[in-house]
């Protein structure tokens, strides 16, 4: 009887986990999936700047024109109504101008980056601005948009 109500409970717990799974192919999958790997690679960046992680001037480079290609990616998986499991706020579909404005903001804070990161020798203390230019781009949406 015991065993019974345990495989019950563990076939239900199953069961459950299993409807929050999101389909990676799906737009919010597809989103999920850039802005992980926008968080990834910013926290690399700030951790260089802030001694997390060694200064590595090329690996600096690269990740600033990774961010920048990704800053580019997601917007086009926003479909023209939102999906059950997204944490964006309905605003994102009700306030298209305002949502793409602060797209842009980032894109911008994003290239801006690429542009300090190409002055040779990189300096550390010169980058922290753009940097922090990008992570305020990024809180602005999610102060906006986002439900935490």
């Amino acid at each position: 009887m015991i065993a019974r109500t345990l495989l019950l409970l563990a076939l239900s717990g199953l069961t459950l986990s299993a409807c929050e799974r999101i389909d990676p192919n799906s737009p919010l999958g597809q989103r999920k999936a850039l802005y992980q790997q926008m968080l990834k690679t910013s926290e690399d960046l700030g951790g260089m700047l802030r001694g997390r992680l060694s200064f590595d001037e090329q690996r600096f480079a690269a990740g600033a024109v990774q961010l920048d290609t990704l800053s580019r990616q997601p917007w086009q998986h926003y479909p023209a109504v939102r999906e059950e499991h997204s944490k964006a706020r309905d605003d994102v579909w009700q306030r298209q101008e305002r949502f793409s404005e602060l797209a842009r903001d980032l894109e911008a804070s994003t290239a801006a980056l690429v542009e300090a990161s190409r002055v040779a020798p990189l300096r550390a203390r010169e980058l922290v601005a753009p940097v922090a230019r990008v992570e305020q781009a990024c809180k602005a949406c999610h102060e906006e948009f986002r439900v935490y």
